[in-house]
């Protein structure tokens, strides 16, 4: 969105308009819905920034559910915004470091803003793009103990006492573009400026999933966060938002209702020891993986690794921590589309859930080699034991929807 754009929206006839508009569905005729808005006189420019906003409503009802309604949104912003289930996780850890003010430094459309106001923090909020700090604005109107700024975090004057809030931004560097490249001044603000905010202050830093680790400071709490098993998120707590001997950790949300779960250590885990292949996998949550933790979750079901580095854990029991995804093991076959394709007419195998790791095999297209057929459903698991590429027919005893 850009500043004319904006400025479109934020007409009263926009805004009128587009609170009056039933929420839009999936598959909904658009294309009759423009008429009808420009034949009651609407300009092109004002139909299309209302519609625009609508789509943006009812895509993110799955991350802010009701609030959505009467929020403002860019592309990016909304891809980008915090889940407000997990802007709420942030707002209650520095709940617990006795703060009262937030400085969210990189607010976007601001939904960690609002998670922090609907705790009662004293918020400011920044942003470097005039738009997105105007959307943020709006979005954050209905709280008084929130306010709004635009400029860069570096130039920005914390108060004394004040948390900082960081979701730093990868620059579009040459440099950035390699993927190898992990560099802390390839993103705006830069990671060293980020984690030394907390030298003197309790501050949380949003990070991709991917971080490696080489790229974390050495002190402070670094925390993967999944939501029903899609990593979201690493962040770093520091200067006081750590928790005394946590140095990693993986918080597991529910997608819906249910509790939330927590595995954490003081660093990384050592792997488990490798051992043949039992009668059951267990696949652990991405943010398990990411925080480096399988290992403590192979103890908790004395399991064994089927090969080194490869994310399975087996062993001859089931399994019932929420940790992990199980699987009963049927078959060990040799990762061959052609034998493979044979077992599964054998079976009378329809419907077939592949899942890979530690090969170099294409799922999609894997799956049009096999051409499965039958009534039956199982799980296809491509992957190496030891060295040898196999692929283990199973069953799951972990429903999808548990995940």
């Amino acid at each position: 969105m850009d500043r004319d754009e904006l400025l479109t929206l934020l007409t009263p006839d926009a805004m009128r308009l587009l609170d009056e508009l039933p929420p839009l569905v999936e598959g909904h005729d658009v294309v009759a819905l423009v008429s009808r808005l420009r034949a009651e006189g609407h300009s092109p420019e004002l139909v299309a920034a209302v519609l625009t906003q609508a789509d943006f409503r009812r895509k993110a009802a799955a991350k802010f559910g009701p609030f959505a309604a009467r929020m403002l949104f860019t592309d990016a912003g909304l891809q980008q915004a915090t889940r407000l289930q997990v802007a709420a996780h942030h707002a209650a850890r520095f709940r617990a470091t006795g703060v009262t003010k937030i400085a969210d430094l990189g607010c976007g459309i601001g939904a960690d803003s609002m998670a922090f106001a609907t705790l009662g923090f004293d918020v400011r909020s920044l942003d470097a793009d005039e738009v997105t700090a105007a959307i943020a604005t709006h979005n954050l109107a209905v709280f008084p103990n929130a306010e709004v700024f635009h400029g860069t975090a570096e130039a920005f004057a914390l108060e004394e006492g004040e948390a900082a809030w960081l979701d730093p931004a990868r620059r579009h560097t040459e440099r950035s573009r390699d993927r190898r490249s992990h560099n802390p001044a390839d993103w705006s603000p830069s990671l060293d400026f980020a984690f030394g905010l907390g030298d003197d202050r309790p501050i949380g830093v949003k990070l991709g999933p991917g971080i490696p680790h080489e790229a974390l400071p050495s002190d402070g709490e670094a925390q993967w966060v999944s939501v029903g098993g899609d990593v979201v998120e690493a962040t770093v707590w520091r200067g006081g938002a750590e928790r005394e001997s946590v140095g990693r950790s993986a918080l597991l949300l529910p997608r819906g209702e249910g509790p939330a779960h927590e595995l954490t250590a003081s660093g990384p885990a050592p792997d488990a020891e490798l051992g043949p292949l039992g009668e059951y996998l267990h696949e652990p949550d991405g943010a398990v993986i990411r925080a480096e933790l399988i290992g403590l979750v192979a103890a908790e079901l004395e399991g064994r690794m089927i090969s080194p580095s490869i994310a399975w854990i087996t062993n001859d029991s089931p399994a019932t921590s929420p940790f992990v995804q199980s699987f009963r093991v049927l078959e060990e076959l040799p990762l061959d589309a052609a034998k493979l394709k044979r077992e599964l007419r054998s079976r009378g195998i329809g419907r077939v859930e592949i899942k890979k790791r530690g090969v170099d095999v294409d799922p999609a297209a894997f799956r049009q080699r096999l051409q499965p057929k039958g009534d039956g459903e199982a799980t296809l698991i491509l992957t190496r034991i030891g060295e040898r590429r196999r692929a283990i027919l199973a069953e799951r005893t972990t429903p999808v929807s548990a995940a």
